[in-house]
This record gives C-alpha cells, sequence and structure tokens, in this order.
C-alpha cells in the first residue's frame, strides 16, 4: 500500500512529520509570534534581527514563519541567502540575485563600495523594503557580516536600507562580540533566544501535529508519552522520532501507533547465531 493511501485510511491529511509541513501544520508559540511582530515593526525602519539557539530548538520555524509573514507585507521582498559561507564577492553575487539588482565586483581587489552605491540606487528607484533572511549565520566572515552592516545603513547611519534577520547556534553570538562586529552587535533591535523543550512544549507540538494533520488519536497516550521522554527537549528530534515511527505503520499497516508500534519499530536487530562447524576429528 503507497503512502497516500495509508495516509488517509489513518484520517490524514498529510504526514504530520514531514519536514515540508503546510503552515497551518506549524506550532507558532508565544515566544514566536512576539518575535515575528516586533520583526514586522522593524522592517518599516531596518536593522538587525536575531534568532539563536543550538539545533532542534526551533529557529528554523520561527524564520518559515517570518519569511510567510513579511512576504504578505505591502512593498517587503523576502529574500534567503543559501550560502553564508561565501566570500564577500561571492556574497554580493548572490545578494544581486536575490534582489534582482546586478551586484558584481567590477575588479579582482572588491570594488564594494561601488556596490553599496548601486544597492542604493536600486532601492531608491525601486521603492521596495529589503528583508534578507541567513540560516547558518555562524558560517558568515566577519568581511561580509561587516559588509552587511555597510549594506544597511545610509546617510551616516541615521537610516536603514535593509532589514537582516541572523539564526544561527552559539558561535554565532561568539562571532558578533568580534572587535569588528561590535558596530553590527549594537544595531540587533530584537532577538529570540531558542531553548531545549519542556515535556509540556514537545507534548503541545505532538498534539498539535497530529491534530492539523487529521488524526489526533493516531498515538496512543503512552506512546505520546515515550516519544517525549526520548525527544529529550529537541523538537527536531522528536518529529524524527515521529516520523519513523509513522513510516513503520505504515509498511506494517496498523490501525493505531501504540508502544509495541514503539519497540518493534527501535528495537536493536538481534545478531543471527552463527552457525556451529563440527570439529574434526
Amino acid at each position: 500500500m503507497n503512502a497516500k493511501r495509508r495516509l488517509s485510511l489513518w484520517g490524514l491529511k498529510w504526514n504530520p512529520f514531514s519536514p515540508e509541513l503546510p503552515s497551518e501544520g506549524l506550532l507558532v508559540t508565544a515566544a514566536v509570534e512576539n518575535f515575528v511582530w516586533r520583526v514586522e515593526q522593524l522592517v518599516q525602519e531596518g536593522g538587525f534581527a536575531l534568532v539563536c539557539g543550538e539545533s532542534g530548538t526551533g529557529k528554523s520555524v520561527a524564520l518559515r514563519i517570518v519569511a510567510e509573514r513579511l512576504a504578505a507585507l505591502r512593498d517587503v521582498v523576502v529574500g534567503v541567502l543559501q550560502r553564508p559561507q561565501s566570500r564577500p564577492a561571492d556574497f554580493y553575487r548572490e545578494l544581486g540575485d536575490v534582489f534582482s539588482v546586478k551586484l558584481t565586483p567590477w575588479n579582482r581587489w572588491g570594488g564594494f563600495k561601488a556596490l553599496r552605491e548601486r544597492w542604493r540606487a536600486h532601492l531608491t528607484s525601486s521603492r521596495i523594503k529589503p528583508v534578507l533572511l541567513v540560516d547558518e549565520a555562524q558560517e558568515m566572515s566577519v568581511e561580509v557580516l561587516s559588509e552587511l552592516r555597510l549594506l544597511s545603513s545610509a546617510d551616516f547611519d541615521a537610516k536603514s536600507l535593509l532589514t537582516v534577520v541572523l539564526a544561527g547556534d552559539g558561535r554565532l553570538l561568539e562571532r558578533l562580540r568580534h572587535p569588528d562586529l561590535v558596530p553590527l552587535a549594537g544595531r540587533i533591535r530584537t532577538r529570540l533566544i531558542t531553548e531545549a523543550a519542556s515535556r509540556e512544549e514537545l507534548s503541545e507540538l505532538l498534539s498539535h501535529a497530529l491534530a492539523k494533520a487529521g488524526n489526533a488519536t493516531l498515538m496512543t497516550p503512552e506512546l505520546r508519552h515515550t516519544l517525549v521522554d526520548h525527544a529529550a527537549g529537541n523538537y527536531r528530534l522528536l518529529m524524527t522520532l515521529g516520523g519513523e515511527l509513522l513510516a513503520y505503520g505504515m509498511a506494517q499497516e496498523v490501525a493505531q501507533l501504540d508502544e509495541k508500534s514503539y519497540l518493534e519499530a527501535f528495537q536493536p536487530a538481534r545478531p543471527r547465531a552463527a552457525s556451529k562447524k563440527k570439529a574434526r576429528v
């Protein structure tokens, strides 16, 4: 039985543990909601916002919500930097591709001042409000972060030309303590620090994911408790465990997922008994 058929028999509209969940399947916490509202206000003036936390604590979901909400605002253009580890010249090329303006250095030594002027002219003529989202921002070099700060400012820092949302782990905070980045760190107007989830928060996410997908009782209460315990405060791990368990349930065509399903899905494979050879006389 194919996956779509199995999902429909369970009453599911989609896989509740898929990385590509529709927006309504995402759980937006009060902290994320507040952060998104503050970024919406920031877009009117420009500046920097920061999302910081370890893997699996909700940074990517926060960025996705920010992108979707801002894209609905008038005159706002949202771009995503895909290669944060790029050198300055490649960073400018990608930025130009994202916002439809040619930003190619004219010589091998940079010419970045001319590119900044071209960027400002583009914003003046297009009248857009650009927002740049950067995930894994701890990979950005000091040089690129410095260029990003210069790009965002005009009129001796009195006016901001760009809204930037930087997301990364603890290394990003360390990077921003670099002496050359003190001016940028001082421009961060709003922050969201994501932390390990409590058992209650993990349980809420699991209930939300199943209910929005269409079957709130697909997993027994005992199984939910087991998954929450093994996720150890990590949203991503919880979704991974749920996805693997769902795949097992599809293969076995079970009506409901329970702790027996969990034990069968995740029990270690038993080693095969070695065949005994007859001893030679």
